[in-house]
Parts: C-alpha cells; sequence; structure tokens
C-alpha cells in the first residue's frame, strides 16, 4: 500500500499479515479522502481499530495535526510501530497497543480530544458501542466527524448525538459519515458526558 496524496505521497505502508486486518483499498481511501480532504487540515485523528494505520497517516500526510492509532492485535501493533518509523511520525502520531474500551477510557483521563475519528472495526462489528464510548469518555471535539466503514447488510445505530450526513458504497462495503452534535446536543437528548 502507498499513501495516496499530501506531504508523505507515494510512500509505502506496510500491513498486517493475515485476514485479521482488512486494509481499505486505494481506490475506496482515495474517494473517501476526497470527501474529507478539507477535515483533515490541523484536525486530531483517532484510528480506533487503525490494522495497519493506513488511515491515520493519510490524514497526517494531508495536513492533520497528529493521530493516536489504537489496535488490539500484537501483529498490527508490531506493522504500526514499523510505518511511524519508516514514515518519520514518531513526533505526531502515538499508538495505543490495546482494546478500544481501555484506549478509549486513557484517552478521557488524559483529557484528549479529536475533530476526526476513523472506526473501521474487524469482524464486521457495531460501531454504535466504539459511539456511545466515546461519548461517555468525553473524548470528541464539538462537531467531529466519524468516518465508519461497515458491511453493506448492516445499519449502525448510533446514538442521538450524531448525525448521518453522508453514505457511500463500495461493493461489499459502505462508509458512513457521522457529526457529532456536541455537549448541547447531549444535554438535550439525556446522553452522560465524562465517566
Amino acid at each position: 500500500m502507498r499513501i495516496i496524496a499530501g506531504e508523505l505521497r507515494s510512500r509505502i505502508i506496510q500491513a498486517p499479515k493475515g485476514m485479521e486486518t482488512r486494509p481499505t483499498l486505494d481506490r475506496t481511501r482515495e474517494s473517501l479522502f476526497n470527501i474529507i480532504a478539507a477535515r483533515c487540515l490541523q484536525s486530531k485523528v483517532l484510528d480506533l481499530y487503525a490494522g495497519s494505520g493506513a488511515l491515520a497517516f493519510e490524514a497526517v500526510s494531508r495536513g492533520a495535526a497528529g493521530a493516536v492509532l489504537c489496535d488490539a492485535s500484537r501483529e498490527a501493533a508490531r506493522v504500526i510501530r514499523q510505518n511511524i518509523a519508516s514514515l518519520g511520525l514518531e513526533g505526531c502520531c502515538r499508538l495505543l497497543f490495546m482494546r478500544d474500551a481501555r484506549a478509549v477510557g486513557l484517552l478521557g483521563e488524559e483529557r484528549e480530544r479529536f475533530d476526526l475519528v476513523f472506526l473501521d472495526p474487524p469482524y464486521r462489528m457495531d460501531i454504535a458501542p466504539a459511539c456511545s464510548m466515546m461519548l461517555k469518555a468525553g473524548i470528541l471535539e464539538d462537531g467531529a466527524l466519524i468516518v465508519a466503514e461497515h458491511a453493506s447488510v448492516s445499519e449502525p445505530h448510533l446514538p442521538d448525538c450524531f448525525a448521518l450526513t453522508d453514505r457511500r458504497k463500495y461493493r461489499e462495503t459502505v462508509i458512513s459519515f457521522y457529526v457529532y452534535g456536541g455537549k448541547d446536543c447531549e444535554q438535550s437528548t439525556g446522553v452522560s458526558g465524562q465517566l
């Protein structure tokens, strides 16, 4: 795989071996970033099921201020570390080798906030629990964009504070775009913020 555009254009990214991770295809990734290019600039990125880290690295290449990449797979973590080093991104990319709930809890404790979140979980997992965890941990900036990749047969049912703004289908995969309504939305819908 290669980074498609930006400062790191054409740099090679390694992908984990095996079927535990499914790297987003280059053509799909290119289409996705054509849609969200403006949102990358100076954003703080969370890639919660990072796999190879391709989505986070593409965002950083296109002007994101930094990224946190999380994955519970030992092989994925090894490859992400290798990619961070080979791309020279140690100063702006951080790896959390742990499960999603632990990572989100830790980021909440550290009072981290994100403008752009990628959710591409393995095994066709439902993304709704991750969105609820992020709400409870208080790690989303008002107006944060959540980009979720999921199977075309599944319809995510997210908390009311996430508004679906766009949806694109690429063969068997669907990418849905949600905008987080912010603390005012949480209060009006009765969703609790901090843990």
